[in-house]
């Protein structure tokens, strides 16, 4: 496909390849990619994108597994303007592009509790927030006040937390709008030492899941009342090995690539696992990494 000429002033780059920006390291070319300088930049690319042309929210790429096929269409990936951050009495302003980790560790070096769950979630607010991520029995949306968004026509708009539907890594969002900053509620004066609760979750992480190597965190989400990982090895699959996939020894829901991975073998990998169980249990697994793109032909 051919991309109208649209004057931008981040950059736009033509059969990008995402593998190097995947927290896997595998993946496809996305036919354009766009990252916007600024707001203004964006609103003014999509209100000029035809309607016809597909587009592709990315963020940090913590959970996403993109096909050897690519993406069609336009990929779109906010940049560092959308890494600011500011606080006022307790409510922190943050751009969708920052990492969760970075909002947490901004929240203890200003006294603010209850963020500190974040440093346990791998990818960036606007991520995050679409899909509820959570971590040590707390959501995003238990923070969450409000996010603003832009509609793929360009309008802006402003929605509050509770009147978007949502539950475990769940919501209602749609599809096409994207994510540009978000307004959370810290805890002001608590009772506990925050910065040893935020080294407490740096410490469990780096204990129980596999952070020398590539992947996108828990491939799974937890059936109601059950672990994924659970099951997983109770199903025998810990250690089950796909070409370059692995699945970790250290936290069987992890799938890892142990050095030349590609996707359909990460893809295929899991669809082995889901089965697994499914035949020892009768308990389907969901996916909780989100695949996207074509599959190579």
């Amino acid at each position: 496909m051919t991309l109208p000429m649209i004057a931008v002033r981040g950059q736009l780059l033509q059969n990008a390849s995402l593998k190097k920006m995947s927290r896997l390291g595998v993946g496809g070319c996305a036919d354009y990619l766009f990252t916007p300088e600024d707001m203004d930049d964006l609103v003014t690319f999509l209100r000029k994108l035809p309607d016809d042309i597909p587009i592709t929210v990315l963020g940090a790429m913590s959970n996403v597994l993109v096909r050897s096929g690519g993406i069609r269409g336009v990929v779109i990936m906010l940049g560092s303007w959308f890494k600011n951050i500011y606080e006022e009495n307790g409510i922190l302003e943050a751009g969708a592009a920052l990492s969760c980790a970075e909002l947490s560790v901004f929240a203890v070096d200003h006294n603010l509790g209850g963020l500190e769950f974040l440093m346990g979630i791998p990818g960036s607010i606007g991520g995050a927030i679409r899909m509820n991520a959570g971590c040590y029995g707390a959501e995003i949306f238990d923070i969450l006040q409000e996010y603003e968004s832009i509609t793929p026509d360009g309008s802006v708009k402003w929605v509050k937390a509770n009147q978007v539907e949502h539950g475990y890594r769940y919501t209602n969002l749609p599809e096409g709008h994207i994510i540009t900053r978000a307004w959370f509620k810290a805890n002001v004066g608590v009772d506990y030492s925050i910065s040893r609760k935020l080294h407490e979750i740096a410490e469990a992480r780096r204990n129980s899941q596999p952070l020398d190597k590539r992947s996108c965190g828990s491939a799974f989400k937890n059936p109601a009342g059950m672990k994924a990982w659970q099951l997983i090895s109770d199903a025998g699959c810990r250690g089950m090995r796909l070409g370059g996939a692995l699945v970790s020894e250290k936290h069987c829901n992890f799938i890892v690539n142990d050095g030349n991975a590609t996707p359909e073998d990460i893809e295929k990998l899991g669809e082995q696992i889901i089965e697994k169980v499914y035949d020892k249990f009768g308990i389907k697994l969901e996916w909780e990494i989100i695949r996207i793109g074509e599959r190579s032909h």
